[in-house]
């Protein structure tokens, strides 16, 4: 299943990280970007891989691997969370036959009306 893609399944998300980080991947590297010394040595960031859906996640910002692995699975979370969303189904409104007939009756009473009014030419 390539990453990202969800195909419409729906994933439980776990309450507690300890089982949530169970069905995941986990890889540390070495972050890049600013930082210097204390990024370029240390393995601090971490990426997350989810095995049942294929979402991967990474994060990177902070200077402790404990901290990164806490946010990529806060950031797990929000995306199993958003590929489980379904917009609800709309439900299609179509006036009924009697509220179409007043309507078209109150139309032409008032068209008859106004034509009522017209002067009668000669």
């Amino acid at each position: 299943m390539p990453a990202g893609y969800t195909g419409g399944m729906k994933f439980t998300i776990p309450k507690d990280d300890q089982t949530l980080l169970r069905q995941c991947k986990v890889q540390v590297f070495r972050g890049s970007g600013p930082g210097g010394q204390s990024v370029n040595t240390a393995d601090s960031a971490v990426r997350l891989v989810h095995e049942p859906s294929g979402i991967t996640v990474v994060a990177r910002n902070e200077r402790s691997q404990l901290m990164n692995k806490r946010a990529a699975l806060k950031r797990l979370r929000y995306q199993l969370e958003a590929a489980n969303y379904r917009p609800p189904r709309r439900v299609a409104t179509k006036p009924s036959r009697a509220a179409t007939k007043r309507r078209l009756d109150a139309k032409k009473r008032l068209s008859d009306k106004k034509r009522n009014r017209r002067r009668i030419e000669e």
